[in-house]
């Protein structure tokens, strides 16, 4: 697995997941009940990954869609 995203935006984390998975790409997001102990704050980032052998993939799925921020 590859993090492709990290973000403390749940929208923007939804969003790019419903990207990702309507091209194909399988997809995890990593650290999503970390609010639990944070408080709900939003200061810890969630991390969006994929598979190693889907990751230019997924690179080009968002860049197409601008939000490749690398």
């Amino acid at each position: 697995m590859r993090v492709i995203v990290q973000s403390v935006d749940p929208v923007r984390l939804g969003f790019l997941m419903a990207l990702l998975r309507d091209a194909g790409i399988a997809c995890v997001l990593l650290d999503q009940h970390i609010s639990a102990v944070e408080g709900g704050i939003g200061i810890f980032p969630r991390r969006l990954a994929v598979a190693a052998e889907d990751w230019e993939a997924a690179k080009r799925v968002l860049r197409e869609a601008g939000e490749d921020h690398s």
